[in-house]
């Protein structure tokens, strides 16, 4: 089982790693679209605090999450929490081990 790995999107909110589907900048017509239906859907989640978006994360289950930060800079986030997993290094040498027997 995968342990929940959290990721800050800005102001002391995070969001599960996992449930991710894709970090997008808010600035086209298509993405704006997206948030005003997941608005009209009840599934649009606004963690900007009332600073400018900068950053539309889509869940998995349907939820639209604002941000404040940056895409890349969530994105760098979630690279690091990838790199610190400990399973997934676990998961490499059992690989590398599987390998050369």
């Amino acid at each position: 089982m995968n342990p929940i790995r959290l990721v800050n999107i800005g102001f002391g909110n995070m969001v599960s790693a996992n449930r991710l589907i894709s970090i997008i900048g808010p600035e086209s017509a298509p993405v704006k679209r997206v948030i005003q239906e997941a608005r009209e859907r009840g599934m649009l989640i606004d963690a900007s605090c009332g600073r400018r978006t900068r950053a539309v994360l889509i869940a998995d289950s349907g939820h639209v999450i604002l941000s404040a930060i940056q895409s890349e800079t969530i994105a760098n986030r979630l690279r690091n929490l990838n790199e610190e997993d400990p399973a997934v290094d676990e998961e490499e040498l059992e690989e590398e081990e599987a390998v050369s027997q």
